[in-house]
């Protein structure tokens, strides 16, 4: 079995090796290790194979030798901007407080500006809430004295703790439970060592990460205001296109008064959605509710367990039934996807659907040579879809659905419409390219793929709906002669 060891490196000569003989003397076997003195001077990361005892035995050796804290460090950084008077030995009395409390100074930053104040900025290590509170109380006797917020990837106040500040920063924007911390240690330190040997800058992967799960968080509750069309297909049929700021569209087909709902967007957003299905469906509470899943991707699965019945591929139900049972899906059976995917399991509160409610339509036994394949039919209501599978370019599973008579296309992430995102969308996609190093699992694969979906079309002009941006009018004109 594996095991990833967070642990907390003395900052002396030898340090690691004394780890190292732990695990080799109970024949532990390291197969990663992680470690930048300038993110963080003592976290070292340690992915160790071997069997249950011999882990057991490795946790009680490195927690007597001091690598392995018994319990959880309350310690923190607090920036706090004192507001002096800008004349010589203003800020002295504010450091003999200072050293009074006996705190540290990890940071500090001042600089004149013109007027009779000087803003002083300084950030100090705090043991816990009351020290806080008591430091403050006699502070803002000298001087005015605020805390401010700040990011925890744009500046490293104090570099010994950086991954335990810079993963409560994260729980924090989501309200994360305490219970996925150290999860989101392990993957935060992977996404940055996998793009540290590709060239970008470790603060530069700490800054993606912090930037993306903050777009994730200020989009919640009232500020969830996704683009909303409507586009009548027939007298009777309609689609609905939810456009959220952050994850994939949601399309809600009603036609002959019957529901199917197309991708589901992220479970961070349960409430705001299950608010605008209500809306948006009247009848909502007393259907029964069925979805249709173009692939196994996370920003489009949030949603499955609300649902009673989901339609896929064979492919993308034994993605979903490999994550129910705890194992890895597609996306993170490659590795460099695995931490991306990981953190944004994490951060959006995802939990595959049970294998009961998934329901395979069709079934692809054979290997496929093409791009895209043709591998069924769908009726739903008056629309008629071929139904076509991608071979794998951006997911394993991923399927097209085709409407020749009505010029309908659902296309999922094989084709999506890069220039109708709104000003937030854009600002979302950015990070999953830069985080991934690809959002495709093969990109020439998948461009190829794009390219036969268009193929695929034919005359006339056409709705293509991808599950990014809004709806992309085509036409093709077809020359007679």
């Amino acid at each position: 079995m594996k095991k990833t060891y967070i642990t907390t490196m003395p900052d002396h000569i030898g340090a690691f090796l004394k780890a190292s003989e732990c695990f080799a003397s109970l024949g532990v076997n390291i197969t990663r290790v992680s470690y930048n003195k300038a993110i963080d001077s003592h976290t070292l990361f340690i992915d160790a194979e071997g069997d249950r005892d011999q882990l057991e035995k490795a946790d009680r050796e490195l927690k007597e030798i001091g690598y392995l804290p018994t319990d959880k460090n309350e310690n923190s950084i607090v920036l706090l901007e004192f507001m002096l008077r800008d004349k010589p030995g203003s800020v002295t009395e504010v450091l003999k407080l200072i050293d009074r409390f006996r705190l540290n100074i990890s940071y500090i930053s001042s600089q004149e500006n013109g007027s009779a104040y000087q803003a002083f900025k300084m950030g100090l290590f705090m043991e816990n809430e009351n020290v806080l509170k008591n430091f403050l109380r006699e502070a803002q006797e000298l001087c005015p004295v605020r805390v401010l917020d700040y990011n925890h990837s744009e500046r490293v106040f104090d570099n010994t703790i950086f991954y335990q500040s810079f993963v409560s920063g994260l729980m924090q924007l989501t309200n994360l439970p305490e219970e996925k911390r150290d999860d989101l240690l392990v993957n935060s330190n992977l996404v940055m060592q996998l793009l540290d040997e590709n060239g970008l800058s470790p603060f530069k992967t700490f800054e993606s990460i912090s930037r993306f799960a903050e777009l994730l968080s200020v989009c919640r509750g009232e500020a969830f205001l996704p683009r909303i069309s409507r586009h009548q297909i027939t007298e009777n049929t309609e689609i609905i296109l939810i456009e959220p700021p952050c994850g994939s569209n949601t399309a809600i087909l009603r036609s002959n008064g019957e529901t199917l709902f197309i991708d589901s967007g992220y479970a961070l957003y349960q409430q705001e959605m299950l608010k605008l299905f209500r809306s948006l469906v009247p009848d909502y509470d007393r259907i029964s509710k069925r979805i249709f899943i173009t692939h196994a991707d996370v920003d489009h699965c949030g949603l499955l367990p609300l649902f009673d019945e989901i339609l896929t591929s064979r492919k993308t139900k034994d993605c979903l039934e490999l994550e129910y049972n705890g194992k890895n899906g597609y996306r993170e059976q490659n590795p460099l996807h695995r931490p991306y995917i990981s953190i944004c399991k994490a951060l959006t509160f995802y939990c595959p659907p049970e294998p009961e409610k998934v329901k395979v339509l069709w079934d692809t036994p054979f290997e496929q040579e093409e791009p895209l394949e043709q591998m069924g039919f769908f009726d739903f209501g008056e629309m008629h879809f071929e139904v076509y599978q991608g071979k794998g370019g951006h997911l394993p599973g991923e399927t097209v659905l085709i409407d020749y008579e009505h010029h309908v296309a659902f296309t999922g992430d094989i084709y999506v419409n890069m220039h109708g995102m709104t000003r937030e969308q854009a600002a979302y996609n950015q990070y999953a390219p830069v985080l991934m190093t690809s959002v495709d699992t093969d990109p020439d694969l998948c461009a190829a793929e794009r390219k036969a979906v268009l193929q695929r079309l034919g005359a006339g002009n056409w709705k293509i709906i991808g599950a990014h941006g809004m709806i992309k009018e085509y036409s093709l004109c077809v020359e007679q002669g």
